[in-house]
């Protein structure tokens, strides 16, 4: 049976057995109030929690503290009776970092709820850097801290954002040395707190604020030294994260070149101090203009030996033969013409001679076989009136015209017929 249940069967008649069950006509008594609100917070269990130490007052049997979460603006009175504070070494001082054991307790005579400590240590040096280096792990082998991650930094930034402490060291150091490079770079400052329960807060809401403003072209997250507890912020996650997440190059000025808070790892460019920041975020002027000076020198001396090379190509060009004297390789040419005219015209000349000698050779015998030669030497060619040649004498039967061609003329004649078949 439940100790609600045990209440319940215990309550005088008429009362409620129940909080849902009371009205204005039905209420409880306040004693019954404070009696369950006492026996429910007494079954809640002591609870390990973590918090900073903003005030302490040490009495003989008893000490107050008041606990400070870490990263809100939440605190809580704690009472610890007898030497729990005793045994803590080194003894507790405002703003030391603690983990209490905390019970609540509700005092039914004043209706006060209270915190009672239980226990209660000092979070140590060596304990904080393990968090920061299990973290550092975790968030490395999400890829975090990656160099392809890392956005490049503009060459020449127009605007730079920056956040820093209120009037801080750190914020006149990078306004001042990146002036001094670079006269007109201009900066957009979000002064903040930059350490103690509000930083993360505060760094991560001017952050956010930097990255939306699309005139920001690199972003600048500056402070000087301090202590590891003072720098713990800047190794908290959800900053780490916000850093990691923003489109805007970072810059991770944080403390001293000794210094390294999980931002440096995530940042885009870690600065090993404020003013080292300054030197890598703009160029210097100086330094500019005596390589602008020197790039030009550069160039004239490139132009002149390349107009000195070209001049000596030219001149080596021009005392060639060939465009000292340009007649000179007509004239060469020109005895060369007249030399190939004079054996082309001979050749022909020589072969002209030859083809008529071998053509008056084949005139002559041709000539010799033509029949004119046969009738120069007293024959006659006997034709038909038909022209046809007569070769047999019955094709020329008696009172047959005939021709009588001879060497020199053409006379007619009447066949009297075969004379071989009259003899």
């Amino acid at each position: 049976m439940s100790e609600d249940s045990v209440a319940a069967q215990a309550q005088p008649s008429g009362i409620p057995a129940t909080a849902a069950d009371t009205s204005a006509e039905r209420p409880w008594p306040l004693r019954l109030l404070s009696e369950k609100l006492k026996a429910h917070i007494d079954r809640a269990p002591a609870a390990w929690v973590e918090g900073q130490v903003i005030e302490l007052n040490r009495r003989a049997n008893v000490s107050y503290l008041t606990l400070r979460d870490i990263d809100a603006e939440i605190s809580l009175s704690v009472t610890l009776f007898g030497s729990a504070l005793d045994s803590v070494v080194p003894p507790l001082e405002r703003g030391a970092r603690v983990v209490a054991q905390l019970k609540p307790d509700f005092w039914m005579k004043t209706g006060r709820l209270s915190m009672q400590g239980k226990q209660i240590r000092a979070v140590g040096l060596g304990e904080l850097l393990a968090r920061i280096e299990a973290l550092r792990q975790a968030l490395a082998a999400e890829g975090l801290f990656d160099l392809d991650r890392k956005k490049k930094l503009p060459l020449l930034p127009q605007r730079i954002g920056l956040i820093t402490g209120r009037d801080s060291d750190a914020m006149k150091d990078v306004l001042r040395n990146a002036a001094l490079r670079w006269p007109a770079v201009q900066f957009e400052v979000r002064e903040v707190a930059v350490q103690g329960v509000n930083s993360v807060a505060q760094v991560s809401a001017a952050l956010a604020e930097l990255d939306a403003d699309p005139q920001i072209d690199v972003i600048v997250i500056a402070r000087g030294g301090g202590s590891l507890e003072d720098l713990l912020g800047f190794s908290n996650e959800s900053l780490v994260r916000a850093v990691a997440a923003a489109n805007t190059p970072v810059v991770s000025a944080i403390g001293h070149e000794a210094d390294r808070p999980l931002l440096d790892e995530v940042a885009d460019l870690r600065a090993s101090t404020p003013t080292d920041a300054a030197k890598r975020i703009v160029p210097d002027l100086a330094e500019e203009m005596t390589g602008v000076r020197r790039m030009r020198s550069q160039l004239a001396r490139s132009l002149e030996q390349l107009l000195h090379r070209e001049s000596d190509r030219l001149a080596q060009l021009r005392s060639r033969p060939v465009l000292a004297n340009p007649d000179g390789m007509i004239a060469v040419r020109r005895e060369d013409v007249d030399r190939l005219r004079e054996r082309g015209y001979a050749s022909i000349v020589t072969m002209t001679a030859r083809h008529r000698d071998a053509l008056g050779h084949l005139l002559a015998q041709v000539r010799s076989l033509s029949p004119q030669k046969t009738l120069d030497r007293g024959y006659a060619v006997v034709q038909l009136e038909n022209n046809k040649v007569l070769r047999s004498a019955d094709q020329a039967p008696p009172a047959t015209q005939l021709k009588i061609r001879l060497a020199n003329g053409i006379i007619g004649a009447q066949s009297t017929g075969n004379l071989a078949e009259k003899s």
